[in-house]
């Protein structure tokens, strides 16, 4: 390939790049971190059990008894099936080996939320959201993975209780708006992503957002750049 094909192909490649770039930004709904404990932003997808059958859960267990995931997803898999008392036992064993996994807590309230046991389905909820609350960060977890099962009302008291911990958090607000827009709420999606943008406007994710729900935003021009002197 000649010097002169490459020069002309260049541009188009930028271009092609730079596209990929914008579109994963604005889709993406994890932004930059602003100093929640644990110095991670939160992925507001929820754990999703695996397709793995029992049997092959059930080798994972033999090889390894000590296994949180395991016993989370076998949990999921006689959750599924209403085989409510294997359920909960292996739910219980996911949360003795990893007493802060969330998928697990969610999945626990949603059994017995199933079974129509709400009162024991409040009592474990509000036990998990103590527990997640003191961490901003662990709320929002919790909060995503109790939406992921329809347990909208656990999670809108977790991102109440994450805003109490950070109000001036650009992720959790952030995390508040895109759960809003997910229920097709606009209005508090605005007031969410808004604040976010105001507190970290170096948020393309949010910026995006906010701009197809018609809101106009200016990001940030970046600094200057300056040449070192030789």
């Amino acid at each position: 390939m000649t010097g002169k094909r490459i020069s002309r192909k260049a541009p188009e490649a930028f271009r092609l790049l730079l596209l990929v770039f914008l579109v994963a930004g604005s889709l993406s709904f994890s932004g930059c971190t602003d100093g929640l404990a644990g110095g991670s932003s939160v992925d507001p997808v929820a754990t999703v059990p695996s397709e793995k059958s029992e049997t092959e859960l059930l080798a994972e267990i033999e090889r390894k008894f000590e296994n949180p995931a395991a016993h989370y997803e076998l949990g999921a898999f006689y959750h599924r099936s209403q085989q409510w008392t294997k359920a909960e036992y292996h739910y219980s064993r996911a949360l003795s080996f990893d007493p802060a996994q969330r998928a697990a807590q969610a999945g626990m309230v949603k059994m017995y939320t199933d079974q129509g046991d709400t009162a024991k389905a409040e009592q474990f909820a509000s036990s998990y959201m103590r527990q997640a609350g003191r961490d901003a960060n662990e709320s929002l977890r919790l909060a995503w993975e109790f939406e992921k099962l329809g347990l909208n009302a656990y999670a809108m008291r977790c991102f109440r209780t994450a805003l109490s911990a950070a109000p001036d958090s650009a992720e959790v607000n952030k995390q508040v708006g895109f759960y809003y827009l997910g229920k097709g709420d606009e209005a508090n999606a605005k007031q969410y992503l808004r604040r976010s943008f105001e507190l970290n406007p170096r948020q393309p994710d949010v910026s995006g957002a906010l701009g197809r729900l018609g809101v106009v935003v200016e990001s940030p021009e970046a600094p200057p750049m300056t040449m070192e002197k030789q």
